[in-house]
């Protein structure tokens, strides 16, 4: 039997990949990876790039381009086996990087590597993979006794498949309830739209009626729309209680243990490299310095936020009651009475922009977008291998007509796949024997998907995030570094690795490129200028309750690992509360287990980086401020973001990156701006 992830070839063979392939695939590529170390080490003592950094990072590509299929499966079109599978790969891997990180005889090549005079003769990429491997080694425990070295390898397996069962947990409870409808007066207030989701997710398990259920379009349309306060409290509670001990899920998806035991093992890796707690360690591949910087940044950030959201929140309880004799604001009526507000006084109906917005025009329109900006080419690619029918494949070339990258769109909601958006590598840009390795990506979200009778129509929300993510993409794809390690997003600091997707969403509050994303589904008009108009009078409609609501998701981030005490445990909710009182207005009620579903910091890369959201949108704000005094379509300002930010990898610092682009350090004025909140 041929394995197709063992095939080398320019695209995954998705078809073709079963869960039988993946752990043989995987054990085979780590003996040939540990392999090609070991005879690297033994062939000289004199290292240099070609003979050491060069063949270990093309094995170690090989692994990642037959690994990213199989992590990028297990995300969007999950089963039992293939979980198995994954579950399986897991602590080999960690193993492996672990191994490396600790391998003596290679830190010390890498060490022969930059202090011999060749070193000078390097590119700027290969000199900071170089640094970075070094900083590296540190962060793996290379300086550990042989004690600690196992303490720390076991540290790593335990929190890799810690972090996969959340996930697992989180995807399982959210497929788990679902509420069948049979009396559509239930649903009243819902537009026909979702009510036509509601009647097809019904059809599709063969039932009359309609089915709601906690996949992200299901759940916003009911809390956004439903009259039905029942209904919406039933459903806020089982969205809000996923994968924990609360509601109406089954106790075997509970998180709590799994969040516990993270925290703990985060803490006790820092402690065992020399670090006070995990956010200092965090913060050692970040643009921040110490903790106190972050801490400080969002604390300052909250005090000029929190009287604006205040006052937004003080508009939205006397809104209910003089409108709609609502005494007792809960949770569950926020984004209900939020939209009733919205239409009141801006007389501006989500449902009525959606309209304007389906997928089939704004696809076209974001390459549009992208072309004016930086003078690419996209063109879509019909004849490829996929998981799914609804996912597309594009290619981008530049004006030269050079191939710069390829991607996929996997952008509609359904069962077995996780929420949320996200962009991953599939393959990374490196150039070897004049050989050039074009980028792959892939793009997912979960938006509304299409009935058989209309196309999906975006919220001007869903526009965003597909702007956001296809900044990400760019980065990804547009680099010109040659070599893995800092090619695309790699070695970006990660607070700096929101920046060109939070600076993507600017586009979308822009008349002149909202006439390139928009078209009515049914007439083909653009936005009406007058319906324009009335989302920019909105647009920062609740802004200081939006911002200060981020701002608690990334103290409450930083804290619990800036504060963790082993005696006390994580004290979760204990902090979450803490951290509410000080910069929150909204207060949830006391079954809402928000943390047990924050996967970002505790299954992603976020874990004491949550704020990389807020000091990348003050990097955005800044940099699109340029654009705003030059035209969003500048031509050479475009030109310069795409040189000095998106090609550059992670060859320098952000901040000069930053300062090269912008001309000075960033400053938080355009932010605020942006959300309406003053200086």
């Amino acid at each position: 039997m041929t394995n197709p992830l063992l095939i080398s070839q320019e695209l995954p063979a998705f078809s073709a990949i079963k869960p039988e392939h993946i752990e043989p695939a995987i054990s085979q590529l780590l003996d040939e990876a540990r392999s090609v170390v070991k005879a690297c080490l033994e062939a000289t003592a004199d290292y240099t790039w070609e003979n050491l950094v060069e063949p270990i990072e093309n094995i170690e590509d090989k692994l990642n381009k037959a690994w990213s299929p199989v992590s990028h499966l297990n995300s969007v079109a999950n089963s039992d086996e293939l979980r198995l599978a994954y579950n399986a790969c897991l602590p080999k891997l960690s193993e492996y990087g672990t191994e490396m990180g600790q391998n003596e005889d290679l830190c010390k090549a890498y060490h022969v590597i930059a202090n011999s005079p060749n070193f000078a003769n390097l590119d700027k990429a290969q000199q900071k993979i170089i640094h970075n491997a070094l900083r590296d080694f540190k962060l793996s425990g290379i300086d550990l006794d042989a004690a600690k070295k196992q303490r720390y390898k076991e540290i790593s397996q335990e929190l890799s498949r810690l972090a996969s069962n959340y996930e697992e947990n989180l995807l399982d409870a959210t497929n788990a309830w679902s509420k069948h409808i049979t009396d559509i007066s239930e649903l009243k207030g819902l537009p026909e739209s979702a009510l036509a989701q509601a009647k097809q997710a019904a059809e599709q398990q063969e039932k009359d009626g309609w089915l709601i259920s906690l996949q992200f379009p299901s759940f916003q349309a009911v809390i956004t729309y439903a009259d039905n306060r029942d209904l919406r409290r039933e459903h806020y509670e089982a969205y809000v209680t996923r994968a924990s001990e609360q509601g109406p899920q089954n106790p075997q998806w509970d998180n709590t243990q799994n969040m516990e035991d993270i925290l703990a093992l985060r803490h006790e890796k820092a402690q065992l490299l020399g670090f006070n707690n995990y956010a200092e360690l965090s913060l050692a591949t970040k643009m921040a310095e110490k903790p106190s910087d972050v801490t400080s940044f969002l604390e300052d950030l909250a005090k000029k936020s929190l009287p604006q959201a205040q006052k937004d929140l003080a508009e939205l309880r006397e809104f209910a009651k003089q409108e709609h004799g609502i005494e007792d604001l809960q949770s569950w009526d926020l984004g209900y009475y939020s939209e009733k507000m919205r239409q009141h006084y801006y007389q501006l109906s989500q449902e009525e922009v959606k309209a304007y917005f389906p997928a089939t025009k704004v696809l076209p329109g974001l390459f549009a977008v992208v072309e004016k900006l930086y003078g690419l080419q996209i063109t879509q690619i019909t004849d490829f291998d996929t998981w799914h029918p609804d996912v597309s494949f594009y290619q981008i070339n530049d004006a030269a007509g050079n191939v710069r990258g390829k991607f996929y769109f996997d952008l509609y909601a359904r069962a077995k796949k996780r929420g949320g958006a996200w962009m991953d590598d599939c393959v990374g840009r490196k150039k070897s024997d004049h050989n050039l390795q074009i980028p792959v990506a892939y793009l997912t979200c979960n938006f509304t998907p299409p009935t058989s009778t209309e196309p999906s129509l975006l919220t001007h929300d869903d526009v965003t995030t597909l702007f956001h993510e296809f900044g990400h993409g760019l980065q990804h794809m547009m680099t010109q570094v040659d070599h893995l390690g800092v090619s695309g997003i790699n070695g970006v600091e990660w607070d700096a690795v929101e920046l060109p997707s939070q600076f993507m969403e600017n586009w979308c509050w822009e008349k002149d490129a909202l006439a390139l994303i928009s078209g009515h589904y049914q007439t083909g008009e653009v936005l009406p200028e007058a319906l324009f108009n009335k989302m920019l009078a909105a647009k920062n409609f609740q802004a200081g309750m939006i911002m200060v609501r981020q701002l608690e998701f990334s103290l409450f981030d930083f804290k619990i690992h800036q504060d963790y005490d082993p005696e006390k445990g994580g004290r979760i909710y204990e902090t979450l509360q803490q951290v509410r009182e000080q910069v929150s207005v909204v207060k949830p009620p006391v079954f809402n287990r928000f943390a047990h579903s924050f996967s970002h910091i505790f299954a992603g890369g976020y874990a004491a980086g949550y704020y990389s959201y807020k000091w990348a949108e003050v990097l955005s704000s800044d940099a699109f401020s340029l654009f705003e005094e030059k035209g969003i379509f500048d031509e050479t300002t475009g030109k310069a973001f795409l040189t000095n930010i998106l090609e550059t990898g992670g060859t320098e610092d952000a901040m000069e990156l930053f300062i090269k682009f912008r001309g000075r350090k960033p400053t938080i004025d355009a932010l605020l701006r942006h959300n309406g909140i003053a200086a």
